[in-house]
């Protein structure tokens, strides 16, 4: 949680309860390959970056399209890929946004294997909006660890 105080934002502990809410649905959603449903937690100008040399993705159908072709890479290997988010830190925004810098690590099994890999390790910057009183992502920023040392 921020320590960062605006005096007039929701209180920082529900906020904080929300936001994390929002994000286990969010990543649910991708973890599953319910493709059009994470796109959905984007507004529909969003703007998604996600991995070094990829151009960001931009609109919900964008959005979409983007990881449609990103997941094809894992056709004909099941796996299943879980991303852990941690570490959050939230900064309220005068306009009501809500920028969001967190950790992220990507957990990758596969069938038969007890040890699962994990990578990458990731810096997000996200800022997030109410739309009709829901969270929603302006745009998120993915930074690889191994590309920031």
């Amino acid at each position: 949680m921020t320590s960062r105080r605006s005096g007039s934002e929701p209180d920082e502990r529900l906020l904080y309860v929300e936001v994390q809410q929002f994000y286990a649905r969010q990543m649910q959603s991708l973890d599953a390959r319910k493709l059009e449903e994470y796109a959905e937690t984007f507004t529909e100008d969003g703007e998604f970056s996600h991995t070094p040399g990829r151009e960001p993705s931009r609109t919900r159908a964008g959005i979409t399209a983007d990881l449609h072709d990103f997941h094809k890479r894992y056709e004909g290997d099941p796996v299943q890929r879980r991303h852990w988010f941690n570490m959050i830190d939230l900064d309220p925004q005068g306009d009501g946004s809500v920028h969001a810098t967190f950790y992220v690590l990507v957990v990758t099994t596969r069938p038969g294997v007890r040890e699962p890999e994990v990578a990458p390790s990731c810096l997000v910057h996200d800022v997030l909006v109410r739309e009709n009183g829901e969270l929603r992502n302006r745009s998120r920023r993915v930074e690889h660890d191994q590309f920031l040392i």
